[in-house]
């Protein structure tokens, strides 16, 4: 039976992505591994590799590449030796992503898709009933309930019904108070704690779901026809996926900024060391930064944290693993690479890698595990002149360190010596609900006096 070729869901946000092209031609024998097409999806552009072998047949249908195609679309199929390709508008119900493109499963949010699982409901058969024709906890409720004759469903104890009634669901006093705040009817949400308890993180989720939707009613108007209004611009996969992640991050954490200055001389001279010798690799300010970041955060277990994936544990970071984010812009937004393992690394192997990562951010190639990990994220404005600024929390993690421009400055010393002095401005954004000011401020003093001495961590001198 021909085996189905569909577009793959990249993340668990993702509902459509963009085909950018075949890398293998009709009739090629296809192994299993080989690259079949190349999908971005998100922030990542990825070859998709085959999970099955045989001959391969491309839809007379499929996409043009740089066409925008949703989760579950049929590019084509692979064949056994002698087998024919099925009908037009037929599907096997195999392979990946095996779903007909009538049954394409609308977006649902991650509460949402939870419960799903809970009450043995697939999405692909529900027809959204909320906004924008995103599921609701409610359609699947309701398709729980005809799954089983109309009889009591229950997920956790979250619904229930009662001589007719739904059982009002149980939210904790904090939840109540964020959704007063944030004007979310908590009652109307599908909880994630223990027996369907509504948590805080349900209605965050909740109240960025709707600014969402504003958003994109706001940023994408249409008319009646379903036609963009004339001068507004539709955003891209890749912008609407910035822009929830940063809405995210806004949403779940509690961000407080601390700025210092520091003495970047040593900093500066240390990289004209390796300007001048001819041939060689020259770190950028941010690889050094990287480096000496990552080895103070081995003294600041409070800071080698990151968020689970619910946002309601803290997870530690062990010294293997002190991957560190680096922020970079594009021409399709900003992108953040990570670096591996940096605290072990030497500063000319974190450059190096540096240099190859962003060369793959600015031509569109990097994977989404090349963009997961991070423990910290350094983000550098200096170059554009900007001494300090606020920089936005890369949700999972709990900070993240912006550079400002260096600034050669008169300095008064202890003595009351006037000298020069390279001056930087650093920049610290921490989630208060994960560390508490004083180990952040720690942080920061830490990181500005390893910029004033730099030869002491990175060459032990």
């Amino acid at each position: 039976m021909p085996i189905d070729i569909r577009i793959p869901r990249l993340g668990w946000s993702m509902e459509e992505g963009t085909f950018v092209g075949w890398l293998k031609q009709s009739g090629d024998a296809i192994a299993v591994g080989d690259p079949l097409y190349e999908l971005e999806g998100e922030k990542a552009l990825q070859e998709i590799e085959s999970v099955d072998a045989g001959t391969l047949y491309i839809a007379p249908a499929a996409p043009q590449p740089g066409s925008v195609v949703a989760v579950g679309s049929l590019l084509g199929y692979l064949l056994a030796p002698g087998e024919a390709p099925p009908s037009a508008g037929t599907s096997t119900g195999t392979g990946e992503a095996a779903t007909s493109p009538s049954r394409i499963a609308p977006p649902a949010g991650p509460s949402v898709r939870r419960l799903a699982r809970e009450l043995g409901v697939q999405l692909d058969q529900l027809t959204a009933g909320g906004p924008v024709t995103r599921i609701t906890a409610d359609d699947v409720v309701a398709r729980a309930m005809q799954q089983r004759g109309g009889t009591t469903v229950a997920a956790g104890a979250v619904v229930a019904e009662r001589s007719g009634d739904r059982q009002r669901p149980v939210a904790s006093p904090r939840a109540r108070r964020v959704a007063a705040e944030l004007g979310v009817d908590w009652t109307a949400l599908i909880g994630t704690g223990r027996g369907g308890r509504v948590r805080e993180v349900d209605v965050r989720t909740a109240a960025a779901t709707a600014t969402q939707v504003s958003a994109i009613r706001i940023h994408a108007p249409s008319s009646a026809s379903g036609q963009c209004v004339a001068g507004a611009t539709p955003l891209s996969p890749r912008r609407r996926s910035i822009a929830a992640n940063l809405r995210r991050s806004r949403d779940l954490s509690i961000p407080v900024t601390l700025t210092t200055t520091a003495d970047a001389t040593h900093f500066v001279a240390l990289r004209e060391q390796f300007k001048s010798q001819s041939g060689g690799i020259v770190p950028a300010f941010t690889d050094l930064a990287a480096c000496l970041a990552a080895r103070v955060l081995l003294r600041h277990p409070a800071l080698c944290v990151r968020w689970s994936p619910e946002h309601d544990a803290l997870i530690a970071v062990g010294e293997d693993a002190i991957d560190i984010g680096i922020a970079v812009d594009t021409a399709n937004g900003l992108v953040v690479p990570v670096l591996r393992d940096v605290s072990r690394a030497s500063l000319l192997s974190v450059a190096q890698s540096s240099r190859a990562l962003i060369d793959c951010a600015r031509s569109g190639r990097l994977t989404a595990d090349e963009m997961q990990g991070g423990v910290l994220t350094i983000t550098n404005l200096g170059a554009y002149g900007v001494e300090s600024f606020t920089p936005v929390i890369n949700d999972p993690e709990i900070a993240i360190l912006g550079m400002g421009a260096i600034r050669r400055e008169a300095v008064v010393l202890a003595d009351d010596r006037i000298v020069p002095q390279d001056r930087i401005t650093l920049s610290l954004t921490f989630d208060h609900a994960a560390v508490d000011g004083a180990p952040a401020a720690a942080f920061l003093r830490d990181v500005a006096a390893a910029i004033a001495a730099p030869a002491v961590l990175l060459l032990g001198t």
